[in-house]
């Protein structure tokens, strides 16, 4: 079962403001990125699932988390539907996420009080997730649905949707600037982040670099600093 109450997940990522996302089919490597994230300010972080194998591989990342990281909070990423959430909830998912909106996987995870964030791209599917009883709707793909623009429109006549757009979202103050301002509550990021030649190099002191400079600019757009 998740480590971490669904309130204290939810706070987490408005408080840091930042999401990892990854995936890596190898459970030692993924472990060296958790833990990479970690040294580098993040807190929650989002593997998504990608490839076969990877309720196993989420499933030793946690019990790594549960031993050596007793303060990162893993999430799932990429859930298309309730049978999929369920195996990742029953190995200690503490949030998942989806590209598309599912209302069986929303169900299932209100029932077993996990947060769910599911890929929305319209304001009329953001209305809908809060009826389902969604928290932070994922804006997906972020770039492709209007970018800030869109997050800015919605929170018009919505100020109170809390936003995290994946996809379109550059670990650069331009690019972060651009979304805080507008709104949004957290950003994921995946391969501008964790990005494949630091991976593929070994180089996981370099991610942990990337994803602290990432949280710092963050803090200062918010003025947490």
């Amino acid at each position: 079962m998740a480590r971490f109450s669904r309130l204290e997940t939810l706070a987490a990522m408005k408080e840091t403001g930042l999401v990892p996302v990854f995936y890596n089919s190898n459970a030692d490597t993924a472990a060296k990125i958790a833990d990479a994230c970690a040294r580098g300010g993040a807190v929650t972080l989002e593997f998504t699932n990608r490839g076969d194998g990877a309720v196993s591989v989420f499933e030793e990342m946690e019990a790594y988390c549960r031993e050596r990281l007793p303060g990162v909070i893993l999430g799932v990423g990429s859930v298309v539907d309730a049978p999929t959430a369920a195996q990742y909830i029953n190995v200690g998912a503490n949030f998942v996420v989806g590209p598309v909106l599912d209302e069986e996987t929303a169900f299932l995870c209100n029932a077993r009080k996990i947060p769910y964030s599911p890929g929305c791209g319209s304001a009329t599917e953001i209305a809908r997730a809060h009826r389902l009883g969604v928290e932070i709707c994922k804006i997906f793909p972020g770039d492709l649905v209007g970018g800030p623009a869109f997050v800015r429109a919605v929170r018009g006549p919505m100020p109170w949707s809390d936003l995290m757009p994946t996809g379109g979202v550059d670990p650069t103050e331009e690019s972060l600037r651009a979304w805080f301002s507008a709104g949004v509550s957290c950003v994921g990021i995946g391969s501008k982040l964790v990005t494949k030649d630091l991976v593929a190099g070994g180089d996981f002191d370099g991610i942990a670099k990337k994803v602290k400079i990432t949280m710092d600019i963050i803090k200062i757009i918010r003025g947490a600093v």
